[in-house]
């Protein structure tokens, strides 16, 4: 994990922030359980994770991407 840098959501535009999180929602292998979600509100339940820290940006330098991990996942890593 150390080729990975903790993005604060609150330095990202709006806009951006919202497309990240559209396109992580809209990956492969994004499952949301038996009940179909709009991706709006998919979208809206991640950015209210993210607002309350359930959820870290993270960015892979190596990898020249961009994630989106557990709070729990990203401590227990050791950050």
């Amino acid at each position: 994990m150390e080729n990975l840098i903790e993005i604060p959501w609150d330095q990202l535009a709006a806009d951006t922030l919202h497309a990240l999180v559209e396109e992580f929602v809209t990956r492969d292998g994004t499952d949301y359980g038996a009940e179909e979600v709009a991706l709006s509100r998919k979208v809206e339940q991640v950015v209210k994770g993210i607002k309350k820290k359930e959820y870290i940006i993270v960015y892979d330098q190596e990898m020249d991407n961009i994630h989106i991990v557990t709070a729990q996942h990203w401590r227990s890593a050791g950050n």
